[in-house]
């Protein structure tokens, strides 16, 4: 008898044999060739077909999302893909279905989509990137999610902070430290989310620059795993870099590009560090609560070590000061 996804905490089971046989009940023939991607909040793999290019199979971390919040998230990527916007959804069935069973882990399957990280530094790059984001936005306004979670301070800020806490990851030499500076960061981005409180959409949730491949066609969007409700500003400012003036004009060929296509509140500018700061500190907690993963301490040998909570506590109180800058300014 096959376990039940609530039985199966970690991807122990999920061996070469177990991914082709998930892939092959799926009506394909596997080749047997196998390549595991750069994935640790789930596992993805490339599997070689007989005789055609190559599926990904992506495994989700079991007990992480409901079957409905799942679904969800395929659904939108499915959405924008129907209406020409380069995003990658799974691939369904005759029957219309986009999630699987296999040994109890839910899985889905994707075409193989290759391509480059897009030069952010690039103004065509960053336009062309603007453009499609104010599509996928503008579909994104039009409802929100119903299962998926909210981008908020409670699952940011709060929710990791506790865990990290309560499950003695501080060594004791910082833990005053760091809850001191958590505590300061946390006023400020309260103040600044009761002053300028966003309008919530469906976001793509995590739009870095290796989410988004770059081929002679232009990009396309991938892993929408973290799709959720937020502010628009979340899937902006992933994509500047480099000294304020710098990003103010990255900013700026973003948002001429973005309007093109739906309307973005400036007032929005105000949450970009906010939401870096909310972004940092969920990240530590992240890496807490995955630490019983084997995957996890073998990629990320350098958390949990006093030099990395060191390190993690002056990156806050250099986030602190920089709350306390001016916005942003696109127009001059």
């Amino acid at each position: 008898m096959n376990p039940t996804i609530s039985s199966i905490q970690d991807y122990a089971k999920l061996d070469p044999d177990s991914i082709i046989n998930a892939v092959e009940s799926r009506g394909y023939l596997s080749d047997a060739r196998i390549l595991a991607l750069n994935s640790y909040e789930n596992r993805v793999y490339q599997v070689g077909i007989e005789d055609d290019v190559p599926l990904i199979a992506k495994f989700y971390r079991p007990k992480r999302w409901s079957e409905q919040q799942i679904l969800e998230e395929h659904h939108f990527s499915k959405e924008l893909y129907d209406l020409d916007i380069p995003a990658v959804p799974p691939l369904y069935s005759d029957t219309q279905q986009s999630l699987f069973n296999h040994q109890g882990y839910r899985f889905s399957l994707y075409t193989r989509h290759g391509g480059r990280a897009p030069e952010l530094t690039d103004m065509d790059h960053l336009y062309w990137l603007g453009k499609l984001m104010g599509r996928i936005h503008a579909i994104g306004k039009k409802q929100n999610f119903q299962y998926r979670p909210t981008l908020s301070i409670e699952s940011f800020i709060h929710k990791p902070v506790a865990y990290i806490l309560e499950n003695n990851f501080i060594p004791a030499l910082f833990k005053e430290s760091y809850q001191a500076i958590v505590a300061d960061i946390l006023k400020h981005v309260e103040s600044k989310y009761q002053q300028f409180p966003p309008e919530l959409i469906r976001l793509h949730g995590d739009c870095h620059a290796g989410n988004i491949l770059w081929t002679d066609k232009g990009p396309h969007f991938v892993d929408f795993d973290d799709s959720r409700n937020g502010p628009a500003i979340q899937d902006l400012w992933m994509l500047l870099s480099g000294e304020r003036h710098e990003q103010e004009m990255q900013l700026r060929e973003i948002l001429e590009g973005y309007q093109e296509f739906c309307e973005f509140k400036l007032n929005e500018l105000n949450l970009i560090e906010a939401l870096r700061s909310m972004r940092i500190i969920h990240y530590a907690g992240w890496l807490a609560k995955r630490w019983d993963d084997p995957a996890f301490p073998r990629a990320f040998p350098w958390f949990n070590t006093e030099s990395f909570w060191g390190e993690h506590i002056l990156q806050l109180k250099e986030q602190l000061a920089i709350l306390q800058e001016p916005p942003l300014q696109v127009y001059p």
